[in-house]
């Protein structure tokens, strides 16, 4: 059985404890190479939380927290140094932020006993922490997503999608490949025809896949793009006058960065989401108070309130809840990457703490378990408004269709562990 501390318990042991040593926290981030405008912002995002967290509340636990930044590029190779150059610092926690290299580094880390987190990304089927011991991809996953922009548009058309075509255009890596068997029983279910149209890295040139989606005429368009691909995209989209209130991206596709270049013509498109959006919450006065304006923000200090800036605030967020929860369990607050993991497997997240934190509202209310590492998946959606330039959350927080999704899980984990041997974790 996991006991936790209370908060006085835990001032109480580190006041008898010698000096410890910094929380580490790597972010594997890309600055530079295609992919830099995603990049930069969620690590700003990142690195910011936990300056914040320093400067407001004396670190985690009475522990300043370190984050170790080093560049990937979104280059999978690069990733991979990156995690053995770095993994010897007491890393606690890794964030790949890349699917490719969260296919390389699950073997690894499981080995080293160093959780991963791979919010919204990554392999889907880590959410059976049954197979997957030190992998955790809460609150949503690709297969949510997927299910969860079948399920808006279900409710856009009166629960009827029979007959109707529906286009998936993606990048044609793990990472775009990743909805493509969720669609297809989606679409053996609903009724609805599913056309693939794949788009090479880094996605510039996509007049092909356009003209035919012109000749198609689909109903509607997914997207699980990334980077320049997710501007050409609703660019090409709007050249051939495509609707964009019927063009919906996964959480990778609808940053101010993909809706921005293409002026009023992006005025409708859609992204799902798993979190809020914008800068309304308490957290970034605080953020401004302890990090901007003491001049040790990570970036400019410009991309405060941004989609991809919120989301690596939150990443950190969960990241620093889980270890508190984890100093909690173990009684130390000088925990292990080993303790880490038992924080995030332990982690649970409620509205009440959330409102604590400054980020009322941010994000769903939820737990994780041994058997379920991937959270409740619930998938919101949002909308750019041009004129206004922001985007707005036009739906709440709704399931997926888990009949359909944990199947796949199930299968694709059980595969997983056959390949490679691996015994049920959870005990």
């Amino acid at each position: 059985m996991k006991y936790k501390l209370g908060t006085a318990a835990v001032a109480a042991l580190m006041a008898a404890s010698p000096v410890m040593a910094d929380l580490v926290f790597p972010s594997l981030s890309y600055r530079t190479g295609p992919y830099a405008a995603g990049g930069i912002p969620f690590a700003d995002g990142y690195a910011d939380y936990f300056s914040m967290i320093n400067a407001r509340d004396g670190g985690i636990g009475g522990v300043a927290a370190r984050v170790l930044e080093c560049e990937t590029g979104y280059n999978t190779e690069k990733g991979v140094e990156c995690y053995e150059s770095t993994k010897g610092e007491g890393a606690l926690v890794y964030q790949p932020l890349s699917t490719g290299i969260t296919y390389q580094l699950i073997p690894k880390t499981t080995a080293d006993n160093i959780p991963m987190h791979t919010m919204g990304y990554g392999r889907t089927s880590a959410a059976n922490g049954d197979v997957f011991s030190h992998t955790f991809n809460y609150p949503a996953n690709y297969w949510n997503g997927a299910s969860g922009a079948i399920s808006y548009l279900l409710n856009e058309n009166g629960g009827d999608l029979k007959g109707k075509k529906i286009a998936l255009v993606y990048h044609n890596s793990a990472y775009g490949k990743e909805p493509i068997r969720t669609l297809e029983e989606l679409a053996a279910k609903h009724g609805f025809e599913l056309s693939l149209l794949p788009v090479d890295h880094p996605g510039q040139e996509q007049k092909s896949q356009w003209l035919q989606i012109r000749r198609d005429r689909p109903d509607n368009v997914i997207m699980y793009g990334w980077g320049v691909m997710n501007q050409v995209a609703i660019q090409e989209a709007a050249n051939i006058r495509f609707p964009m209130e019927n063009f919906i991206g996964i959480w990778w596709s609808g940053s101010e960065n993909d809706v921005l270049p293409a002026g009023a013509a992006a005025n409708g498109y859609k992204a799902l989401t798993f979190h809020a959006v914008g800068d309304d919450f308490p957290v970034f006065a605080d953020i401004q108070k302890h990090v901007v304006d003491a001049g040790n923000a990570a970036g400019a200090g410009d991309q405060i309130g941004t989609v991809l800036y919120n989301r690596g605030l939150y990443a950190a967020m969960l990241a620093a809840e889980a270890a508190r929860t984890a100093q909690g369990i173990h009684g130390t607050a000088d925990i292990t990457p080993a303790m880490m993991r038992d924080g995030m497997e332990a982690l649970e997240i409620t509205e009440a703490r959330m409102t604590e934190l400054g980020m009322p509202n941010f994000g769903p209310s939820f737990n994780v378990s041994c058997a379920n590492h991937g959270g409740p998946g619930l998938i919101g959606v949002t909308q750019w408004d041009a004129g206004a330039s922001e985007w707005k959350l036009i739906s709440n927080f709704a399931a997926t269709d888990m009949d359909v999704i944990q199947p796949l899980i199930d299968a694709d984990s059980g595969s997983y562990a056959t390949e490679n041997n691996i015994a049920s974790n959870c005990k």
